[in-house]
């Protein structure tokens, strides 16, 4: 991802290099005895720049690396909860720590964070931040876009998707920028298809600081934590160490879904010598959910019965049962980066990382009552509860590379990014009643136990190396073409494989050559369009090795294509931007239909997703502002024309927000658009009205007082109060069909809830 600092010309070569590559902070070399700061690089840039040159865009870096808006409390571009940079070249909203802190529950996760923006949607049922949400963009569902944390991509194994609450709280994210589109050939990811959702780890202070805390609410939800910030440590070459600890706890929303988290993160960032930083990073984060693993919602009868907050229960002959489902998740994300500024005009940035992932889960097999008691171990008419022991646990190695030169017609970039994972998962039948796993169950011959649904070992391999120029063409002009080259590996060596349940070795290559081309036309110090035709793909989900040879699969992965157009303005007083795009996904990854070992996956079809959005804040003065997004989005199937499933025909935000001295406030209102369940066929609409969802909204308010220079050593108390979903709505967010009409699972809106919060800085 490419967000850099806004040039009119290109003067000082190291300092448009650090403006062009910096993701966030870099200590840069001069001839000063000490090194300049991280954080003084926009000041550097500033000293670079000849006097007509246009004013900084300070909000683009900050966001970037995840500071605090420096824009100043009188401007539109401090407190619009979303806004494209003047050098955006494809649809961005970028979204500071102070929308963050003000905003969004302090119990919540990145889906909350960045589901204000346009396009983008999704809820929990079990309130904010207290169950995993998958979230969508313009339609695409969350394993079609990227995640990633300080440009390091993550995700799941199987299929690219993410686990919202299970990695990074919103406590430690430092600001967000939600990228609709594949970007530069520099954007990394399994799942450029959609496009990414980017994610910050705070920026360090430069004083000394402690803060303290906490938060009550609905639900019997508790929170509290500790952070401490060293400072710049002059013994220690201007050095920060940054530490984090969050506890979590929860009843929530839904019936016996209790949620316990813990997070501990540390960031240490020091000037090596006159031209390098060098950063180590962890978060570690351990969750233990009460929940079915089939946590889709209750059916229509439950509803009727029990409530549209039914899950589990008190009844241990019931597969509701809450003793029989619980889940235990530990995570952990580690990297180590030197940036370095060389001799040339040459820059360079290197990360080795590895994240984990590991579910362990005891569930029953199917919490919508509709399943007759029965094991396989009792006899014709037992009552015992069967459930499932799953595992899903996989640890990832990567490393990224890329280069900078600086050439009088533009900057050159190139690298690279290489990536290995091992995954071993695994579903066993369980009687729950008894607590045991099947007797019958005997190795070395699994294939003949019916009680292995699967045991399995995985692995991926994945090179993407990429180039890209950014050329200027002419003063406030930049054309960046670029390509990168996809080389991926998918292995599976099974003792039991998934749904085939037969021993399984298999290996296929996927290769993609990926064509990148954008615009940047700066017409005005606060005024830009934007062009962008680039190429996206998605790695083959795992699933496309269930069948006997793999082997016979396509190995072209899926592919997408997009074309897209937009406008940037910006000014004291208005921040806006609007964009219009053109989505062509093809080789769509499906069954060939055939049986043994004759089936395959093969691409066939594909489908157009095309839209508007906008987004915009306008300053009334005196520290008020409003603030209005939207989008109208639409996704069509190729060779069907039906309207893809689960993809909202529109979204809208609008709020008030205000800060003047020791008050903040903020009132938003989100609307999700009608969608269907089901691809829906236009020319037989009554056999879909039944899955048709109507619109949804929800309204957050938060308000804030911060007391300041209350002692010598206390230096502030904020005391916070949020509200969400202030309407108390409740209407359905999502259906999750059954094999029959009555075993349909349907998910609601949490309804109203508060959250008291209190920090202590000293």
């Amino acid at each position: 991802m490419s967000l850099s600092i806004r040039r009119a010309t290109l003067p000082a070569a190291i300092a448009a290099a650090l403006l062009t590559m910096s993701q966030w902070p870099v200590a840069v070399a001069q001839e000063a005895k000490e090194p300049v700061r991280a954080d003084d690089a926009i000041k550097l840039a500033a000293l670079s720049q000849p006097k007509e040159a246009t004013k900084l865009e300070t909000i683009t870096i900050n966001a970037k690396s995840g500071a605090y808006n420096k824009d100043g409390k009188d401007s539109a571009s401090a407190l619009a909860p979303t806004q494209s940079s003047l050098d955006a070249t494809q649809p961005q909203s970028i979204i500071t720590r102070e929308f963050i802190e003000s905003s969004v529950a302090p119990t919540a996760e990145y889906s909350r964070v960045v589901n204000v923006a346009p396009s983008m949607s999704g809820d929990s049922a079990n309130g904010p931040g207290l169950s995993e949400t998958k979230t969508t963009m313009r339609g695409f569902s969350d394993d079609q876009y990227n995640i990633t944390f300080d440009g390091i991509p993550w995700g799941d194994t199987n299929n690219p998707a993410h686990h919202s609450t299970s990695f990074f709280p919103a406590s430690v994210i430092g600001g967000a920028v939600v990228e609709r589109g594949p970007g530069n050939a520099s954007n990394l990811g399994q799942a450029t298809f959609g496009g990414s959702i980017n994610l910050f780890s705070k920026k360090p202070l430069d004083e000394r600081a402690v803060s303290v805390f906490g938060s009550a609410g609905t639900w019997n939800t508790r929170l509290a934590g500790v952070s401490y910030e060293s400072g710049r440590l002059a013994d220690w070459n201007n050095a920060t160490v940054q530490l984090n600890f969050q506890h979590l706890q929860s009843d929530g929303y839904l019936t016996l879904n209790k949620i316990k988290s813990d997070n501990f993160t540390g960031k240490f960032q020091r000037p090596v010598g006159q031209s390098s930083t060098l950063t180590l990073f962890t978060s570690v984060n351990k969750i233990t959910y009460i929940q079915p693993d089939n946590n889709s919602g209750p059916t229509l009868a439950q509803v009727t019965q029990f409530g549209k907050n039914f899950s589990l229960n008190n009844d241990p002959t019931s597969f509701n049962y809450a003793g029989f489902n619980h889940t235990d998740k530990d995570t952990d994300l580690e990297y180590l980066r030197l940036q370095t500024f060389w001799d040339g005009g040459w820059t360079t940035d290197a990360k080795l990382y590895t994240y984990a992932y590991n579910n362990q889960t005891i569930s029953s097999t199917d919490p919508t009552g509709l399943t007759v008691p029965g094991t396989k171990i009792g006899g014709a008419g037992n009552k015992n509860i069967p459930g499932v022991d799953k595992q899903n646990k996989y640890r990832v190695y990567g490393g990224i590379f890329d280069a900078t030169r600086q050439f009088s017609p533009g900057l050159l970039r190139f690298g690279a990014w290489v990536e290995h994972s091992d995954t071993d998962r695994h579903q066993y039948d369980l009687d729950l009643t008894l607590g045991v796993r099947d007797p019958r169950e005997t190795k070395p011959a699994p294939v003949q136990n019916p009680s292995i649904l699967f045991d399995q070992q995985s692995s991926i391999k994945n090179l993407q190396p990429f180039a890209e120029f950014e050329w200027e063409l002419a003063a406030g002009t930049q054309v960046t073409p670029g390509i990168k080259l996809v080389s991926i590996t998918r292995s599976v060596n099974a003792l039991v494989n998934q749904t085939t349940r037969l021993p399984q070795t298999a290996s296929v290559d996927y290769h993609a050559a990926l064509p990148f081309l954008t615009v940047n036309q700066q017409l005005s110090s606060g005024f830009a369009l934007y062009a962008q035709y680039a190429k996206g793909f998605q790695i083959p989900d795992l699933k496309s090795f269930y069948i006997a040879d793999p082997t016979k699969n396509s190995s072209d992965p899926q592919l997408s294509t997009n074309y897209q157009l937009g406008v940037v303005s910006k000014s004291g007083n208005l921040v806006w931007d609007a964009d219009i795009y053109r989505i062509d996904f093809k080789n769509k990854y499906v069954s060939n239909g055939l049986a043994g070992t004759a089936a395959a996956y093969v691409n066939l079809g594909g489908a157009t997703y095309k839209g508007f959005e906008g987004q915009i804040t306008y300053l009334l003065g005196s520290g008020f502002a409003i603030y209005v997004n939207g989008s109208v989005n639409r996704a069509t199937s190729i060779d069907t024309g039906k309207i893809i499933s689960k993809s909202p025909e529109m979204t809208a935000a609008a709020g008030a927000l205000y800060k003047s001295g020791p008050w903040a406030a903020s009132l938003i209102y989100k609307r999700t658009g009608a969608n269907y369940m089901q691809d829906y066929n236009a020319a037989n609409p009554a056999a879909y009205d039944f899955y048709k969802l109507a619109a949804y909204n929800n309204v957050d308010l938060g308000t804030s007082y911060t007391f300041r220079h209350i002692a010598d050593n206390f230096k502030a108390l904020k005391l916070q109060v949020n509200v969400f979903n202030l309407l108390n709505q409740q209407k359905v967010t999502s259906i999750s069909t059954g094999k029959v009409l009555v075993g349909d699972q349907y998910t609601y809106q949490a309804p109203r809830s508060f959250q008291l919060s209190v920090k202590a800085d000293f």
